[in-house]
């Protein structure tokens, strides 16, 4: 499936197989194809939590408002985003980039403290916002990355967050942006049209905000 077809054709599936199975390696592939997302200074604040077990997921149901598709669906991947990413992950990206030419070893204690002033302190308002947009970026990319191995998905919002994180042993400063259900769409289910798409000249601006109303 090319790109332009994944995209036209993806849909958040609310009617999931549940007697069909991932195939060993094909989730991990996708994941891995996700982890090619762009983020701000490469330094990927992303942790992901694969639940496949039953028992799990009918944990995982019960801190998603009783959800069906949280249990039907294959797997449910809990996407985590962490403030502390910049912390983290900023000496072994600043290294890889001295060793791949992107930048001079003399520039790194230059470079070094850009994503704090950018981003602020660990508990800022701003670091959480860091966290979750490169986040999402991960998110999309995993799913358009599933609809290129057959599979089906839905981005999910309606989870209360101290549960899940509770329930899985996620630290405090973690951010959940959604939960993603991945698997295949139950046979005999007829998707309705897709929904409203507001139209270009609805929302995009040439040069300068416009307002429309």
């Amino acid at each position: 499936m090319d790109v332009r077809e994944a995209i036209r054709s993806r849909r958040s599936i609310n009617f999931f197989d549940p007697g069909r199975r991932i195939p060993e390696g094909v989730l991990e592939e996708v994941i891995e194809e996700a982890n090619l997302a762009p983020s701000s200074f490469n330094l990927q604040p992303w942790e992901v939590v694969v639940v496949k077990d039953p028992e799990d997921k009918r944990r995982l149901r019960e801190c998603a408002f009783n959800q069906p598709k949280v249990e039907e669906a294959s797997a449910v991947l809990i996407v985590a985003s962490d403030p502390m990413a910049v912390e983290r992950h900023i000496d072994r990206v600043l290294k890889s980039m001295v060793e791949l030419g992107y930048m001079k070893a003399e520039d790194v204690e230059r470079t070094r403290p850009m994503p704090f002033n950018l981003y602020g302190e660990m508990d800022s308002e701003r670091r959480r916002l860091f966290a979750v947009k490169n986040a999402s970026l991960f998110a999309m990319s995993l799913m358009i990355a599933a609809m290129g191995h057959g599979l089906s998905t839905h981005p999910m919002d309606g989870f209360n967050e101290s549960k899940v994180k509770e329930a899985f042993g996620i630290p405090g400063r973690f951010v959940i942006p959604m939960l993603i259900a991945v698997g295949y769409l139950r046979d005999g289910v007829t998707l309705l049209p897709r929904g409203l798409r507001r139209p270009l000249e609805e929302f995009v601006h040439l040069g300068r905000f416009s307002p429309k109303d």
